[in-house]
């Protein structure tokens, strides 16, 4: 005889399992300090990359203009000014990164703890219905 209960919870855990659980039960399977600790790493390689690209293209843009002043300016206060600005530009990509994958990491941890609730219940109808 068919659960009707079962059935439903069955039909729920394989939605979960077809559409976010993948992705959840990689992230689940990190410590969340490793999680979000490579995570962040990987978006500071991705900003400082960013950053590079976006330096190119503003002296390629306006390289004539560079050229001319490039013996008139003061390379070392340029070079300082052009380093801060890069920590600025990583410092808030990375606390963005952060926040980002710090409530990732809570969501999939929150949606694996149902899942794993969901798998107790299956497993206590399906003991039951054997007592039966």
């Amino acid at each position: 005889m068919l659960n009707e209960e079962r059935i439903k919870l069955m039909t729920r855990m394989a939605s979960y399992e077809e559409h976010e659980g993948k992705k959840n039960v990689s992230i689940g399977s990190y410590f969340r300090s490793d999680y979000i600790s490579l995570q962040v790493l990987k978006s500071v390689i991705s900003a400082t990359i960013a950053f590079v690209i976006l330096c190119g293209a503003a002296v390629i843009y306006d390289f004539e203009v560079f050229m001319q002043d490039i013996y008139n300016k003061d390379l070392l206060a340029a070079g300082r000014k052009l380093l801060l600005v890069y920590v600025i530009f990583v410092a808030v990509y990375a606390v963005i990164s952060y926040i980002v994958y710090s409530y990732r990491y809570s969501r999939a941890r929150k949606s694996l703890r149902q899942y794993y609730n969901n798998l107790k219940q299956l497993s206590l109808l399906y003991e039951e219905e054997n007592r039966k």
